[in-house]
This record gives structure tokens, C-alpha cells and sequence, in this order.
């Protein structure tokens, strides 16, 4: 049977330009970029973190502050100089990881820009050979509507005709080898094509990396919390930071500090693809998010606590006994939590919450404004239990905890599930958790009420009212409550 000859969809394409690529110079000369990968992120972490550390010590900003410097000093299971080694290991092999990673990977390099984005009109201009069939399913014939337009819209006449433009001339191949992008494509085709290349492909690049790190980080985060054996032999170490600081927030087992962070940015920034310069940027904003996660501060003019609701506010109550076992996503947004079920539902629970709002002048109107935690108190009753409908079962630890000693309490329905499940793992705990731990926040929750109390405002399960004058409670939190940071706060041994 003879072969009968199709006609090839490529043949009347504009032709590729060719082109010859030189190494792209680095962006700090003389460090190559790849080092600067390396230093980035580790130069980020600490720069930002001292920089809270600085406003710690300073005690500028104590009105926004979501635990005094007390409670750091007493809640906290971990000196200051073992927080700062066992960073400076996570980020020794975190470099090294880096590194064996940046083996892997070509050098980036420039020249071939014209060549990709004449690739991707080329691409836009198949897609059109699509058009005359498409309209022919609705009764529609191109053909005929092209040659009506053909005068008036040649470029819309084009775009009917499957992308074939009467019109537009493709130009030969300069001498030199080099054909401008210009040869044969539509304006409209160039600027989406350019659009591609440097706006919308880099941007899913990045969406792809952010969701990847965000799945791998939540569903190991949460296994850490919900296996037993796991978060006492390897997560706990992390949750000796009751009270989380800046410089804390890579405080890890260096398993976990490897499997958690290390390898889960690295699979993100290969699924997605991205050039070396990509994953600097990708790499040390992640690294910047994390450190302003645990800074302590809920910041009005913060940038990183504003694009999303995943932030110091929302973290911390991860970081408290009561919450623990809620709140796992990280860092960048919140939708395994709340698609799961696992986001805490107790709303603004503690009164140091309430304390710190007074004393920053927020509004407290639950239904308008945001509250610290990113929490909603009605959650409590209306969302379903799951995967906390056994926990105040198998919490058989807290019935030797009075109920004095199981302070805040939470409001009912799931949140005091929440509560019982978090409260049992703190108990679990045996090395850095235990009763003491539940006794020692009750005693601070009870300052804070007593403190709310003779401040003559009477604190609600869910709001507080900002009709009253806030500037006198304002000045007697930031003096009584945030006083003698920089003795506390300084960089000594003890916790």
C-alpha cells in the first residue's frame, strides 16, 4: 500500500533563531552564583534574626510582642547556645546538600532568550490550527468570517484561519546566522510569548515549588506529631522552644532538620525546574518566611505576616501545649491544615493574646478584623472532629492534671479535643515535656488573666471591645509586663 504524504503542521512556522549562549556573569561578581546559593540563605537567616533579636534586647516594639521576655526565659527547655549550635549543624549540611545539588546542575547561561521565546510563539501559533475546528463545533465557519475580516482585522482574520497570517512575511536568516524574533509572528503572539518566558512559566515555577515544599513539609511535619516514637525521638527537640524566638526557627534533630527542610527544598526546586538563580531566590525567601514564622511578633507592618495567614501568630499556637498537635502547615500557606481538618479551631484562647492586642491597640471585633491566631472560635463547634475525635480518649495522662493546671481552657467541641490531644503529647514527652510544662503556662495564663482583670477590662471567649481608651492599659503592659528585656533576652547561657 503506498504512503500518502500528510502535510506537516510545522511547515509554513516561522523559523527558530539560532543562537550561541555565553556562561550568565554572576550576580555578585566575583562569587559565582552557585556559591551565592550556598551563602544566601544562611546570610538570610541570621541577618533577620539578629535583627529581632536586636528589637528583642532593645524591647522597641513590646506592644506587638506575643509572649514577654519572661516567658521566654522560664517556659523555654533549651539554653540560647544550644539553639545557635544546633542551627549552625543544620546549616553545615545544608550546605553540603547544596552543594552535591549544585553538582547537578548546568551552569546557567545567556544568548538563547530570543531562541526560547520564538519556541514558545511557535507553540502559541499551533495552538491556533485549533481555532477554524473549534468554531465549526458551534456552526461557525472560519473561513468565511476571516475573508469578511480580512480588511479591517487582518490580525483577527489570521487568528480565525488557524493562525495562518496572509499579511505577515517571514524574513530570510541574516548572513551572520541570526534571524530577528520579528520574522513572521503576530505583535499579539510576541507579547504573549515574551509574557511567558519571563512572567507566567518563572511564576508557576515558583507556585510549583511552594506547593511541593508545602506538601512535604506538612505531611512529615504532622507524622512527627502523630507518631508517638517519632516526636519524642526526633520533633520534641524542636518543641523545646515553647516560646519560639527568630534564631530558633531551624532549631531541629539534624534528621529532621535534613528530611524536614533540607530535602524537602531541594525536591521542590527540582520538580520545578528551576535555573540556579531561581532556587537562590526561592531558597532564601523560604528560609526568610521560616525565620519570620517564629520571630514572636505579630507586626502590623510586617510584609511576610500579611500574604498569608500563615504566620508568627498562627505558628505559635503550634508552639504551645495546647495547640501542639495543630497547625502543622508550613511555611508559606495553610491549605493542607484547613483542607484536613487539623487547623486549631479555639480561636484566640489565651489571654496573652488578649493582653498583647490591648496593648497594640488592635481592633477585637472578631467578625471584622483578624485575630492573632488566624482562628475562628466558632470553628469549635461547627467543624467535624476529625482527626481529633480520640484524642481526649487516649489523653489518659491528664486525668492526674488538675484542672487549675490545664490552663487555658478551650472552648468546647473540637478545640477541646485539640487541646486534650496536644496537652497528652507534651505529657509524653518525658525529657523536656511532662506536667511541669502544663503547670508552668497555666501559672503564666493566670498572670495574664489577674493582669486583664485589674486592668478593668473583662475578657470574652472570643473578643474584646476597642470602644474604651487603650493608651493607660498600653503603658502599664509595656512597663509591668515587657520590662528588663535586654537582662532577659541578652545572649547568656541559661534558658
Amino acid at each position: 500500500m503506498a504512503n500518502v504524504s500528510q502535510p506537516d503542521v510545522y511547515s509554513d512556522l516561522p523559523p527558530l533563531p539560532n543562537y550561541q549562549t555565553t556562561l550568565m556573569p554572576p550576580l555578585l561578581p566575583p562569587i559565582p552564583d552557585k556559591l551565592l546559593t550556598l551563602i544566601l540563605p544562611i546570610a538570610a537567616y541570621w541577618g533577620l534574626s539578629m535583627l529581632f533579636h536586636w528589637i528583642d534586647t532593645k524591647d522597641y516594639f513590646p506592644q506587638y510582642r506575643l509572649h514577654t521576655p519572661a516567658e521566654v526565659s522560664s517556659r523555654n527547655k533549651v539554653s540560647r547556645w544550644e539553639v545557635v549550635r544546633d542551627v549552625v549543624i543544620q546549616q553545615v549540611v545544608q550546605t553540603l546538600v547544596g552543594w552535591l545539588l549544585g553538582m547537578t546542575e548546568p551552569d546557567d547561561v545567556v544568548g538563547k532568550e530570543v531562541y526560547d521565546i520564538a519556541v514558545w510563539a511557535r507553540r502559541i501559533r499551533i495552538a491556533q490550527r485549533a481555532i477554524p475546528g473549534l468554531l465549526a463545533l458551534i456552526g461557525l465557519d472560519a473561513v468565511g468570517l476571516a475573508k469578511n475580516m480580512k480588511m479591517s482585522h487582518p490580525v483577527l482574520a489570521g487568528v480565525m484561519m488557524g493562525g495562518r497570517y496572509s499579511n505577515l512575511k517571514v524574513t530570510p536568516t541574516a548572513g551572520d546566522g541570526f534571524a530577528d524574533l520579528n520574522s513572521g509572528f503576530a505583535p499579539w503572539e510576541e507579547m504573549l510569548a515574551n509574557a511567558m518566558y519571563w512572567y507566567i512559566v518563572p511564576a508557576l515555577q515558583y507556585g510549583v515549588a511552594i506547593l511541593v515544599v508545602d506538601t512535604w513539609q506538612y505531611f512529615l511535619h504532622r507524622a512527627m506529631h502523630m507518631n508517638k516514637w517519632m516526636y519524642t525521638t526526633i520533633h520534641s527537640r524542636h518543641h523545646r522552644l515553647y516560646v519560639p524566638y527568630a534564631y530558633g526557627a531551624l532549631y531541629n534533630h539534624p534528621l529532621e532538620g535534613f528530611l524536614l527542610d533540607t530535602l524537602g527544598a531541594s525536591i521542590a526546586y527540582k520538580i520545578a525546574s528551576m535555573n540556579t538563580r531561581q532556587g537562590m531566590w526561592f531558597f532564601t525567601g523560604s528560609t526568610l518566611k521560616t525565620v519570620d514564622d517564629h520571630c514572636g511578633y505579630a507586626l502590623p507592618w510586617d510584609p511576610l505576616q500579611h500574604l498569608t495567614s500563615n504566620n508568627a501568630g498562627y505558628h505559635d499556637v503550634h508552639h504551645q501545649s495546647w495547640g501542639i498537635k495543630t497547625n502543622f502547615s508550613q511555611p508559606f500557606f495553610t491549605f493542607w491544615d484547613r483542607l484536613l481538618g487539623t487547623v486549631w479551631t479555639g480561636g484566640d484562647v489565651s489571654a496573652r493574646y488578649a493582653k498583647a492586642k490591648i496593648a497594640a491597640q488592635m481592633r477585637m471585633d472578631q467578625n471584622k478584623e483578624k485575630t492573632i491566631t488566624h482562628s475562628n472560635i466558632a470553628d469549635s463547634t461547627s467543624q467535624d472532629s476529625r482527626p481529633y475525635q480520640d484524642d481526649k480518649n487516649n489523653a489518659t495522662g491528664l486525668s492526674s492534671i488538675a484542672l487549675e493546671d490545664q490552663q487555658p481552657l478551650p472552648p468546647p467541641g473540637k478545640a477541646e479535643l485539640q487541646a486534650a490531644g496536644s496537652r497528652q503529647q507534651v505529657l509524653d514527652d518525658r525529657r523536656d515535656g511532662g506536667a511541669q510544662v502544663l503547670i508552668q503556662e497555666a501559672a503564666e495564663e493566670k498572670e495574664a488573666r489577674t493582669f486583664l482583670k485589674r486592668s478593668g477590662r473583662r475578657r470574652t471567649a472570643s473578643s474584646l471591645s476597642q470602644t474604651e481608651s487603650l493608651k493607660g492599659l498600653k503603658d502599664r503592659v509595656t512597663g509591668s509586663m515587657h520590662g528588663r528585656a535586654g537582662a532577659i533576652l541578652g545572649m547568656d547561657s541559661n534558658r
